[in-house]
């Protein structure tokens, strides 16, 4: 199963329309946000994807009752855990919130730091797709995962 993945979009409408269109490109089967949305006008965004998608809320989700009605739901409190194709996923903004040891998890997705990473640690995939918003960095990014080969690759939008 391929997934994409994107964090910390910060009201960036033309960079949220952009990982959409990416991911709608790519195919991709299901979609994590992994916080960060800010307010609840960037759904409208996210409903273009040809997949079913889930978030977590972020620090800067202030708006959380608008963004949850919004999304119908999609965006949870932190940490998310779900089963998909196999594989256990934890979704959280700061992964640093979380211990990773004890987490039961095969791959763990994150954002907060707007710093693009995949690195692996105790067993499990870590996968931070950066900033998408790309207001701090400059860098507009996201990720595709591979539950298939428990593997991820960073793109920039």
């Amino acid at each position: 199963m391929i997934i994409g993945i994107l964090s910390d979009t910060h009201d960036n409408l033309p960079r949220i329309e952009k990982g959409v269109k990416f991911f709608n490109r790519k195919r991709t089967e299901f979609v994590f946000h992994a916080g960060d949305f800010v307010a609840p006008f960037t759904i409208d965004k996210l409903n273009g994807l040809k997949c079913e998608w889930l978030g977590v809320f972020g620090n800067n989700d202030g708006e959380r009752t608008g963004l949850k009605l919004k999304s119908l739901g999609r965006i949870r409190k932190p940490p998310l855990r779900i089963r998909l194709s196999g594989r256990r996923i934890t979704v959280i903004h700061d992964r640093n919130t979380l211990d990773l040891g004890r987490e039961k998890a095969d791959i763990i997705i994150s954002g907060h730091s707007h710093k693009a990473g995949i690195s692996r640690v105790a067993g499990k995939l870590l996968v931070n797709p950066g900033e998408c918003s790309g207001w701090l960095s400059g860098r507009s990014t996201v990720a595709l995962l591979d539950t298939d080969k428990l593997s991820a690759r960073i793109f920039k939008i």
